[in-house]
């Protein structure tokens, strides 16, 4: 043993122990450990310790219950959306039972003390709808004037007597865009590889869907923790209105089967808990759809996928552990008018399309049939890779297909309404026109900065909206290829946009946008304030995205424009822009129209993460599991029965 004969000497034996992961108390010092973070400030103290098996989520102990869905109606001026068209009411406002973790959960590493965010990722909630009887279509509502107090002139001869006769396969709104036969004869993912041709059906019966073949409720997998269905479920069911609303909701791990026309809507139809794994995405096949039968697809962030049918509760569970793609899933959305394929945007940058019936395999990319789209003003963030084609003849497993869009997380994506095209964007602050059909990208617009979180189109496939990282919404044109106006009313992060179809006419345009700021914002805009060109003539009803991509051409790998059209159809005269293809420059403010909103409010508490429009009511998500359900003006539903009537006369 050696001697300590100074105070300093003492202090510096102690310091170093700490460094070197040594016992940190010694008796013969006469100072604690304080001295040794003064002299080695470098050294951080240890994180915090909690209780085994336990969480930090800022509750007392004894807190972490499960508890039941709770609905109030408050009232009140703050709780009214005041807009031109009347006002909007607060009906409904439901707090989603928040789950606790599950108690096998082990506690996060937490390398950082300060940190509070313990937990696995979450996307806070959002909601898949689906109403069983068939809709009118959203191409009736742009040819219908909704508004009669807006100063709107009448519908347009033209229109109503495309209407009144059938005949016309493209010039009626019963045949034309929106309509069952169009879509009949519009080309789809897959068409023209014969590995990809479905079987004979065994059994024509349209309410005889392939269903998963595992039965949740009673599953023995570790994945799933506990499924609770509604104990008179069949009664439900056959009770309902084939027109009533159902929505499918995820808070944190559990995912919610709710009827919001129900008088009991508290109560789950199903409430399924994860053991670990959070649902960030979830969306519901509207081609499947029937009374006795619901595809609902599911994306985790442990990257598993979950094809669910909640009629006869079975299950099936794809990409199992990442077999395929092991980095979570931001989105996923099912093909338009496929009845077995899906699309899942993966957070490293990868669209990976998979058939539900299909086995899975290792994924190992098809180099040979990898190609790149390569732009003038090329970087490494707009590189387009086809990891494996949909014509590739390996088609036994899945995936059916495979891209790289980005090097960094995709967070939204939207097919265009004639399922032609679809928009993606990424943290990287782009916007890509995808034609995933012919597989080749056609534009790529920037932000102003920052990421771009949300994406949706215009009923009639004119326009893309964009939100994000910038607090801006911005709308992009197809038909000019160019940034017509950007949105200023958010103080901070757009996370959800979307237009209102029952508002939209073949000139006027209501949107709606939600963010991180708890506000609601309502926008209006119309042909002639954004300096397009005149409407174009009402009788080739076709959607703008089909002839946007069709008159695409590629040559040595680069997309340019067809140079052999007169200059009449190169200014847009028939709809079609053959502008040079690419990434497009990013506009400057002072350039750019900019457009306020015409009502903002905050409707919350939380950072709102989801926006719907519904034909009776607006539907706002937030954060932390409150749906709020906002009633659309009375006379605006009057003057909207009486147009829809008039329409079907």
């Amino acid at each position: 043993m050696f001697k300590i004969h100074t105070l300093a000497a003492a202090t510096a034996l102690i310091c170093d122990a700490l460094v070197r992961g040594a016992p940190t108390h010694d008796a013969r010092c006469p100072r604690q450990s304080a001295d040794c973070w003064v002299r080695r400030s470098s050294v951080l103290p240890p994180p915090p310790r909690y209780p085994n098996g336990g969480f930090y989520t800022g509750l007392p102990a004894g807190a972490l219950l499960e508890t039941n869905n709770t609905l109030d109606h408050p009232t009140g001026p703050e709780y009214q959306l005041v807009v031109g068209e009347g006002t909007y009411v607060l009906r409904d406002d439901m707090h989603l039972a928040t789950p606790p973790p599950h108690p096998s959960d082990a506690p996060q590493p937490n390398n950082n003390p300060l940190a509070i965010n313990t937990g696995p990722p979450t996307a806070g909630t959002k909601l898949s709808t689906a109403v069983i009887a068939p809709r009118r279509p959203f191409s009736q509502s742009l040819f219908r004037m909704t508004t009669g107090q807006s100063g709107r002139s009448p519908i347009p001869p033209s229109i109503q007597e495309e209407a009144q006769s059938p005949k016309s396969d493209t010039g009626s709104i019963v045949n034309g865009f929106g309509s069952a036969s169009y879509y009949a004869h519009m080309p789809t993912f897959g068409d023209n590889n014969d590995a990809l041709r479905p079987a004979p059906a065994k059994n024509s019966k349209k309410d005889q869907r392939a269903k998963p073949k595992n039965n949740i409720v009673k599953s023995n997998s570790s994945y799933v923790s506990r499924v609770i269905p509604h104990e008179a479920l069949q009664k439900r069911l056959s009770d309902r209105s084939p027109d009533g609303l159902m929505v499918f909701a995820n808070c944190n791990r559990a995912l919610m089967w709710l009827d919001l026309t129900s008088d009991v809507k508290t109560e789950n139809m199903t409430k399924i808990l994860f053991t670990k794994a959070h649902v960030l995405c979830h969306d519901v096949n509207e081609a499947t759809k029937s009374t006795a039968h619901l595809d609902v697809i599911l994306g985790f962030n442990t990257s598993d996928i979950i094809w669910y049918e909640p009629i006869s509760q079975k299950y099936a569970r794809l990409n199992k552990n990442g077999v395929i793609n092991p980095s979570p899933i931001s989105t996923i959305l099912w093909l338009p008018h496929k009845e077995n394929y899906f699309i899942a945007a993966h957070m490293d940058g990868t669209l990976v399309v998979y058939d539900k019936e299909k086995e899975d395999a290792e994924f190992v990319p098809e180099e040979l049939n990898s190609v790149e789209n390569g732009f003038e003003n090329d970087s490494p963030s707009t590189k387009f890779h086809i990891k494996k084609s949909v014509q590739s003849k390996n088609q036994k497993t899945n995936p059916i297909a495979a891209y790289q869009m980005s090097n960094m997380k995709i967070n939204n994506m939207a097919f265009s309404p004639d399922g032609q095209l679809l928009a993606v964007v990424c943290d990287d602050g782009c916007l890509t026109i995808f034609d995933y059909i012919n597989e080749r990208v056609l534009d790529v617009y920037r932000s102003y900065y920052g990421g771009m979180l949300c994406v949706t189109w215009s009923p009639d496939g004119r326009y893309v909206l964009t939100g994000g990282q910038d607090d801006l919404v911005s709308i992009w044109s197809l038909v000019d290829q160019a940034l017509v106006a950007r949105c200023v009313g958010h103080d901070s992060w757009v996370t959800d946009v979307k237009f209102d179809p029952w508002r939209c006419d073949e000139r006027n345009y209501r949107f709606g946008s939600v963010g991180e700021d708890c506000r609601l914002l309502l926008w209006d805009f119309s042909v002639g304030m954004l300096g397009r060109p005149k409407a174009m003539s009402v009788r080739p009803r076709t959607s703008v995205s089909s002839h946007f991509a069709m008159n695409r051409k590629e040559s040595h790998g680069r997309l340019r424009s067809n140079s052999n059209r007169t200059q009449s159809q190169a200014d847009g005269v028939d709809g079609e822009s053959t502008r040079p293809q690419g990434v497009h420059p990013v506009d400057p403010m002072r350039s750019t129209a900019v457009l306020p909103p015409v009502m903002s409010k905050v409707v919350d508490t939380h950072p709102l993460t989801w926006l719907g429009f519904e034909e009776r009511c607006i539907i706002t998500a937030s954060k932390d599991g409150r749906v709020r359900e906002w009633d659309r003006p009375k006379d605006s539903d009057d003057r909207q029965q009486s147009a829809a009537g008039a329409g079907d006369m």
